[in-house]
């Protein structure tokens, strides 16, 4: 299997007793998108328990109808397409902000879905998805499990620049828990690292960007997981308390979150430490310089429940901050206290999910927020888990470049999603036909598109699988340029005396960026 093909398969092409029973679970065929309501009781308790119980499973006996897509004359596409840009023209948001920050919790914005916010909602995906284009899988690099390129040039290198943000930090983690293929180690003896990996990174808008959408925004983007399904499974087992209050989340997201050890390089402190230091440093600056400012907090998969971790924290240390995940792909991460805590706090969350993908469904397959109509019989459930926030579902059979039939990592994959994302109108509408975003990019790391396309399958990756053929004629895996070579020297933040010197905002962040 190609190196690059190992980035997003979160799930693998079987599993004999799992994927069974999910083949006969099927919901509803058409797109969904629900928000996030209070929960109301009601008085017939054995009817809301049946009805309940089949929304819970899914289970429909009759055969879903298919989606209605628009039908595409193949031999015509490339003539069509290939010479269309990639990218939607850049709306100036800057009076709208807020509303694209969730204030009114996106009311009248998803369905249908605002251009703008699709915009958005892609810009972000887009700065999750470097986070898997730029991590060393490695297994035979001494750098596996870190970042290929330094801070200063990764935009630039997987073509983000456009977006108008430059990265200020590199986050590293560990985990005191032992979970099954998350932390990615070097077969080597001399590594960069036998403890950390990558785990994302924070950038801030510049000054042309910060004009376009009304604030300065500092992003934080959290890396996923290269993980088997049993994973998501193994961490259905222990909840721990977490704030102030009765919020537990699931003890595995937390470790990642929280673990530090004295004796590792990059892991002095924690991912929450870092991210959190980081965060408010840029935050007081740019209120000192009298902006406005907001914090939006993406990842898939695990990166979208990390990135709940860091939204309760945010939230919760830095006052009057606005707070906004959007995640992909995202499993559960708390019970229903650490959700209605999120919410008490401001934190507004937009999930993006896939119908035919099973990691939302992790953990509490079955025991989960649905069951908080029966409360009244049952009692407070502080062991079920709850998803946060507005959802929105998308279907797969939605697009007429998708392959039907199972494919686990393909429905996973952030590159289906933003697919998906760009198609999207609403509910009752077919794939948008002026999508904009290149179909051949769904196929980095699976087969989900179509063969008339003949875009070949997992086709991300590294020219000759990362070798090179040296002055001798031999092929040798190069050496990194000393830039790319991780050094926690280079992650200590430095002094900026330019906010007392009255210094104007683009050559304050000049330094900001340098961090």
């Amino acid at each position: 299997m190609a190196l690059s093909t190992m980035i997003y398969n979160h799930l693998p092409t079987s599993q004999p007793i799992l994927m069974n029973k999910l083949s006969k679970i099927h919901g509803p065929a058409h797109q969904q998108v629900v928000l996030d309501q209070p929960k109301t009781k009601t008085s017939n308790r054995v009817s809301s328990l049946t009805e309940s119980l089949s929304h819970l499973l899914h289970l429909h006996l009759e055969t879903p109808p298919r989606t209605q897509t628009r039908q595409i004359n193949w031999n015509l596409y490339g003539e069509e397409k290939l010479s269309t840009p990639t990218t939607s023209p850049k709306e100036v948001i800057a009076q709208n902000w807020r509303d694209m920050h969730a204030s009114s919790n996106w009311d009248n914005l998803l369905d249908p879905l605002h251009p703008w916010l699709r915009r958005e909602i892609i810009k972000y995906g887009e700065f999750a998805q470097a986070t898997y284009d730029a991590f060393d899988f490695d297994s035979h690099s001494e750098y596996c499990g870190s970042c290929r390129y330094n801070r200063h040039k990764l935009f630039e290198t997987l073509g983000l620049s456009r977006n108008g943000y430059k990265v200020s930090k590199y986050i590293y983690a560990m985990s005191h828990v032992n979970m099954p293929q998350w932390l990615k180690r070097s077969k080597l003896v001399d590594t960069w690292s036998k403890d950390s990996n990558w785990m994302g990174y924070v950038a801030v808008s510049d000054d042309e960007e910060t004009r376009r959408i009304g604030r300065r925004d500092i992003v934080v983007a959290w890396r996923g997981t290269v993980a088997p399904t049993e994973w998501y499974e193994d961490l259905q087992r222990k909840l721990e308390p977490y704030g102030h209050g009765d919020a537990k989340v699931e003890h595995g997201f937390l470790s990642i979150y929280t673990s530090k050890n004295d004796s590792t390089r990059y892991n002095k402190s924690s991912a929450s430490e870092q991210v959190m230091k980081e965060v408010t440093r840029l935050v007081e600056l740019c209120r000192e310089k009298g902006e406005d400012v907001s914090l939006t907090i993406t990842g898939h998969s695990l990166g979208g429940a990390l990135a709940l971790l860091n939204a309760y924290e945010a939230s919760s240390t830095i006052p009057n901050l606005p707070v906004n995940v959007i995640s992909f792909g995202a499993p559960r991460v708390g019970n229903i206290a650490f959700r209605d805590e999120l919410h008490q706090l401001g934190v507004k969350t937009f999930r993006v999910v896939i119908k035919q993908d099973v990691v939302p469904s992790m953990p509490g397959l079955v025991f989960n927020e649905s069951l908080q109509k029966f409360e009244d019989i049952t009692g407070t459930l502080g062991w079920v888990y709850a998803h946060v926030g507005a959802e929105l579902k998308l279907n797969v059979h939605s697009s007429p470049y998708l392959k039907r039939g199972l494919n686990w990592p393909g429905f996973h994959s952030l590159e289906t999603y933003l697919h998906l994302v760009d198609g999207f109108v609403s509910t009752t509408s077919t794939f948008r036909e002026d999508a904009r975003r290149d179909v051949a990019l769904v196929n980095k790391a699976c087969g989900m598109l179509v063969d008339e396309l003949r875009i070949p399958h997992c086709w991300y990756q590294l020219a000759n699988k990362g070798l090179v053929c040296n002055a001798h004629g031999r092929w040798v895996k190069p050496k990194r340029d000393p830039e790319d070579i991780p050094s926690p020297h280079m992650q200590e933040n430095i002094n900026i005396p330019a906010l007392e010197a009255g210094m104007q905002t683009q050559d304050v962040l000049k330094p900001l960026y340098s961090v």
